[in-house]
């Protein structure tokens, strides 16, 4: 499963919660109030200061809503806490990927070192993190061999997966077939992914993404119906798939859908609500809609008024 596509599913998932009630910065992020979570932790930790899950959390906070200068001083902290926690090591490596991958040539070249450092640290403290692993193996897949990079190294991560996370290791492999050109055996390790997971609707998406990248957009939009009609296991998959349409302009009013599914007061995580707004906000644009556009934008930025994406976005439509 592609790591920056899966970092908002995996947030919710092991959130801890710190406190009863709708107050908790866990149940604030659930209902996409991540500026409401923001403030909470910030407060608990002026009261708390050597609380490192409280730093992880608003490193994770300041990490939804793609505030890299903010998430790495958080996540840094949460390690000098507690050096000896696999997770704490896992965030603070994506947040410097996330920062690199935002940056100029010099600034990235600089942080690609202390990604590998944090994830391999990462599953070094515990050798069971099939995240971490997946995470290393990527770092090791993307980096030019200069700063660590090594194909033979990335399927020496596919190989330990497979026996914690057969899913994970089929994506893997289907990676670098990808990175050899060899998109018939990439294909056949996406699919193996999705048998291994059962048809999970995270694998039945980065099929579809492999079907985006080489151009065969039929198929990728049925494996983006297959993926949406599969039991969530990840709601945010939702708002991936519509995305995706998005970015290939097809099925609009499907994409739309699956959006205002996600934020459906039935779903019972909508980490990514500001996300789905700003989503929404760009099909209706697309469709003239210039003023159910800028109501999408604005309540994108209620959930998260530094979202630099639906800010842009509002004044372009003069909202």
């Amino acid at each position: 499963m592609g790591v920056k596509r899966a970092i908002f599913a995996l947030l919710l998932g092991t959130l801890p919660a710190l406190a009863a009630g709708t107050g908790s910065p866990s149940d604030l992020l659930a209902a996409g109030r991540v500026d409401d979570a923001i403030t909470t932790l910030s407060g608990s930790i002026s009261r708390a200061p050597q609380d490192a899950t409280l730093h992880h959390l608003l490193c994770r906070a300041y990490f939804a809503v793609g505030n890299w200068d903010h998430a790495i001083p958080a996540c840094e902290r949460a390690v000098s806490l507690a050096p000896e926690i696999s997770e704490y090591h896992l965030w603070l490596g994506r947040a410097y990927g996330e920062k690199a991958d935002a940056s100029s040539f010099l600034v990235a070249a600089g942080l690609a070192g202390k990604v590998r450092t944090e994830f391999e640290q990462a599953v070094v403290l515990r050798p069971q993190n099939a995240a971490a692993r997946t995470d290393l193996a990527e770092f090791y897949l993307e980096a030019p061999g200069i700063i660590g990079g090594s194909q033979d190294k990335a399927r020496a991560q596919a190989a330990e997966l497979m026996k914690l996370d057969p899913g994970r290791a089929h994506w893997v492999y289907g990676r670098l077939a990808e990175k050899a050109r060899d998109n018939v055996t990439a294909e056949r390790e996406y699919r193996a992914s999705i048998d291994a997971s059962q048809g999970s609707p995270t694998a039945w998406f980065d099929l579809a993404s492999f079907y985006r990248k080489t151009g065969r957009l039929d198929e990728m939009e049925e494996a983006l119906h297959r993926a949406s009609a599969a039991q969530p296991d990840q709601p945010e998959i939702l708002v991936d798939a519509a995305s995706t349409l998005l970015r290939t302009n097809r099925a609009l009013l499907f994409a739309a859908a699956l959006l205002e599914r996600y934020l459906s007061p039935r779903t019972q995580e909508q980490l990514s609500a500001f996300k789905a707004h700003y989503l929404l906000g760009n099909i209706l644009e697309k469709q003239g809609d210039r003023q159910g556009a800028a109501r999408e934008y604005r309540a994108s930025l209620t959930l998260a008024r530094d979202f630099a994406g639906a800010r842009a976005a509002l004044n372009r439509v003069g909202g």
